[in-house]
């Protein structure tokens, strides 16, 4: 199958906070992925805005890039919608023949001048967020011995998704068989699948999260990734689905280093991580024990040697391995893992033949 060539829009929101979507589709597919839209900031780079990318550019127009096959929308803003001005945007993708890739919770593919015109041009629209799940949780048929770890987190936007990512992938480096879990729109755009947990129907939530862990304990660790916060005012239903969905062994604190605030609520402050952890662990355990086996730091605001002073800091005080998976790598967090395994089962499983 040849590669897509993907073009990322974050008109006017190319930073890493709101077009957290496109820095991991730019981070996680840089093979496909050929250039940012964003026409306040054409003739700049992905790596100046976000980061990540490199040299690849930002651009104006379609006519600027070399044979784009696909536009993905590379925001998630609150309440989901696609910005109006980005419509006329999206028709001119269509009208070039592109594939449309969207995660908001407002359907591109239920908007009728949008669908018909992608009919005319034989293109698709994607809609990451749509499904049909109408299951129960059932709690049969549970691979006992298929370590499950979910990372939570003390707010959104923060990092759960790349931490379980890098989890995930640093275990298949050793040798394991593991697999990353997607439970949101980008982890799904990066994985190529999962469930989109936060637009399922509340009474079959945890009846689709459990599928997931029928469909991929086949795998020795399942690293399901994190979605808001249970002490999020606006979205603990969804982490607390997700939370007794899972059913998880382990946890993963997932933190930014340096904020107060709830994300996109100013005046309202985060839980602390000792008490937010107990929450955690005594909300799973109602239905299945567990514990906190780590703590992944997001210290994007932090300079290196801030970061190595928070992380001592909160291991310290939480008794617990703490670390960037960016700046210290995922080790320390696997390690955990696999004590976590050696505890709950006497043994590892045995490593695949070839690491990736």
């Amino acid at each position: 199958m040849s590669l897509r060539r993907i073009v990322v829009l974050t008109e006017g929101s190319t930073n890493p906070v709101t077009a957290k979507t496109a820095t991991s589709v730019v981070r996680y597919q840089p093979d496909e992925f050929v250039a940012l839209y964003d026409t306040t900031q054409a003739g700049k780079t992905a790596g100046e805005l976000l980061g990540v990318g490199g040299n690849k550019p930002v651009v104006a127009s379609f006519d600027e890039v070399d044979s784009p096959d696909t536009l993905l929308i590379g925001i998630a803003p609150p309440g989901g919608k696609l910005p109006t001005a980005w419509k006329s945007i999206v028709l001119d993708a269509i009208d070039r023949g592109m594939n449309i890739v969207s995660g908001l919770h407002d359907f591109l593919s239920n908007d009728p001048e949008l669908a018909k015109r992608a009919a005319e041009r034989g293109v698709t629209i994607h809609d990451v967020r749509k499904n049909d799940e109408r299951d129960v949780s059932n709690r049969k048929g549970i691979r006992e011995d298929c370590l499950r770890i979910h990372t939570v987190g003390h707010d959104c936007s923060i990092g759960k998704m790349v931490a379980s990512v890098e989890v995930a992938r640093e275990l298949e480096r050793q040798g394991y068989d593991a697999k990353f879990v997607a439970t949101g729109q980008t982890g799904i755009m990066i994985e190529g699948d999962g469930c989109p947990v936060d637009c399922v129907v509340s009474d079959f939530l945890n009846g689709a999260v459990e599928k997931l862990i029928l469909a991929n304990q086949h795998h020795d660790f399942l690293l399901f990734e994190g979605q808001g916060s249970i002490a999020h005012p606006r979205y603990s239903a969804v982490s607390a689905g997700l939370l007794h969905g899972c059913i998880p062994h382990g946890l993963i604190m997932v933190y930014e280093a340096g904020r107060k605030e709830v994300n996109g609520m100013p005046g309202v402050p985060l839980v602390s991580l000792p008490r937010l952890i107990d929450a955690y662990e005594n909300l799973a355990s109602l239905h299945f024990p567990t514990k906190t086996i780590g703590v992944a730091m997001n210290s994007r605001l932090l300079t290196p040697d801030q970061a190595e002073e928070e992380r001592e800091k909160v291991s310290r005080e939480l008794g617990l391995v703490v670390c960037d998976v960016y700046r210290h790598g995922a080790g320390p967090l696997v390690d955990a893992v696999l004590d976590l395994r050696r505890e709950l089962f006497g043994e590892l499983p045995a490593k695949n033949l070839v690491a990736v």
